[in-house]
């Protein structure tokens, strides 16, 4: 399993994200799913409708998160299974792999019934054996969502009839079909109804393609100044920033890091630019002195780069160069 895959798997599993994110998809943000609701569901169940013995089925891909979800709404109550699939990368045969997980799912509810009636033999017709599960049987509901947590855009298919080719049209009423539940960054239009920090890591991933419309994000969002540190982590890991995290820290201001990010990065562009004029110099025979004149630094500021541009010498190359000097000022 990639670091991505085991990332994912462990930051939705926690049932307050599970339950935030599964509230938005499937009731617009209203908070119906209530963490203290969902229970773990044994991902390896999903293949044993086939009969595989346990030795086959370690080899198998099994489903990232399951849970089952006791729902009380309306006035009703219910229960669901809810399968979670997490994309790093889009995936173009999705309606195909997520199909094949809900079959399963549903394939083994009907063993486990049948056994049930075989162990009680209550079957009351021929019709109710052979089928193993009677009229008044019933499925429980299953709901796979899939989560896309890259930064472009998704152009995957979304259900498996946009993986066909041409097709009859007359044949078309005739073939199922299987629509994803896909939950996209970059199509996400109201971040509101979130409720956990996976606000963050959506808006992030969102925004990640354009470093202006991030930094307008973190300045204007309040809640970024106060993230988990697991959510930092996904951040940095999907949306492939360089937050800084301080090891005692459970809590990170992120604003506070990203500007910290920036002038980081403004301070290395300018010392890598001094490194670059200085090599340009010292082709040119020229001394530590007259260098530092040309560009209006005191003599001290040049010297130790001149000494490490030198030691390098003739590839001059600044980012080494750079490095070396970071180096020796820890060792000072």
């Amino acid at each position: 399993m990639s670091a991505k895959d085991s990332m994912a798997k462990e930051y939705f599993a926690d049932n307050a994200r599970f339950a935030d994110l599964c509230n938005n998809i499937l009731y617009g943000g209203r908070e119906v799913i209530l963490p203290e609701n969902l229970k773990e569901r044994d991902t390896t169940e999903v293949l044993t409708a086939l009969g595989l013995d346990k030795k086959t089925i370690a080899v198998q891909k099994l489903r990232d998160i399951f849970k089952n979800a006791s729902i009380k709404y309306t006035g009703k109550s219910y229960v669901v299974l809810i399968g979670v699939e997490n994309q790093s990368d889009i995936h173009y045969s999705i309606p195909v792999k997520n199909m094949f997980y809900d079959v399963m799912a549903y394939g083994n509810q009907v063993k486990e019934t049948a056994k049930k009636h075989r162990k009680e033999k209550d079957t009351a017709t021929s019709d109710e054996f052979l089928s193993g599960f009677t009229k008044e049987d019933k499925l429980i509901p299953v709901i796979t969502i899939t989560v896309y947590l890259g930064t472009k855009e998704w152009d995957g298919p979304r259900k498996l009839s946009d993986m066909f080719g041409d097709v009859d049209e007359e044949l078309l009423p005739f073939i199922p079909d299987y629509r994803i539940n896909l939950l996209a960054p970059r199509e996400i239009t109201d971040f509101t109804g979130f409720r956990t920090s996976i606000r963050q890591l959506f808006e992030v991933l969102q925004n990640a393609y354009d470093k202006e419309k991030m930094q307008e994000v973190l300045q204007n969002d309040e809640k970024f100044s106060n993230v988990d540190r697991e959510t930092v982590e996904a951040i940095n890991l999907f949306a492939g920033t360089d937050i800084d995290i301080d090891e005692k820290e459970e809590v990170i201001d992120m604003c506070k890091a990203w500007e910290d990010q920036k002038n980081e990065g403004r301070e290395l562009g300018e010392r890598q630019k001094i490194i670059s004029q200085v090599v340009k110099k010292i082709k040119k025979d020229k001394s530590v002195e007259e260098i530092a004149d040309d560009l209006e630094e005191k003599e001290m500021v040049i010297a130790p780069i001149y000494e490490a541009a030198l030691s390098m010498k003739p590839d001059y190359d600044v980012e080494k160069i750079y490095e070396l000097l970071e180096k020796n000022k820890k060792l000072a």
